[in-house]
């Protein structure tokens, strides 16, 4: 049995100086992050977070929750921007239990939102149980 779904992760407001140190610590130095006269010229209104940092937020609360070390597969799907002045909430919902490769095995689905009640990204992960056989 899953352990309960914990609170939901809110993050936020983004900052310039989140994005860049996020930009920084990945190694990502694309000018559409943090140059804002590049932005603008490909069209967008202001640099926009890396889809990684918002992907990261899903990992951590997932991970928090069931465990790092559990983690069987972990994927994402980027859907919408994010901006300078967004807060994120990231949480998730139980899919599936089951055994498979002789553990038992939980489902995850993952969402992190804007404040607009936009999605950002979508999350998939597979955590196995303990050595006890409980999957919190």
């Amino acid at each position: 049995m899953t352990a309960p779904v914990p609170p939901p992760l809110v993050v936020g407001p983004i900052t310039m100086t989140d994005i860049v140190r996020y930009q920084g610590a990945s190694g990502d130095m694309n000018p559409i992050h943090h140059d804002e006269a590049f932005a603008r010229h490909a069209g967008f209104p202001s640099p926009l977070a890396l889809g990684m940092m918002q992907a990261g937020m899903l990992a951590t609360w997932a991970t928090d929750w069931l465990g790092a070390d559990r983690i069987r597969r972990f994927r994402v799907r980027f859907v919408e921007q994010v901006w300078p002045g967004d807060i994120l909430t990231s949480s998730g919902t139980v899919a599936r239990e089951y055994e498979e490769d002789g553990e038992q095995r939980v489902d995850v689905e993952l969402v992190c939102r804007r404040q607009t009640g936009g999605v950002a990204v979508l999350g998939w992960a597979t955590f196995c149980a303990d050595e006890r056989g409980a999957l919190s």
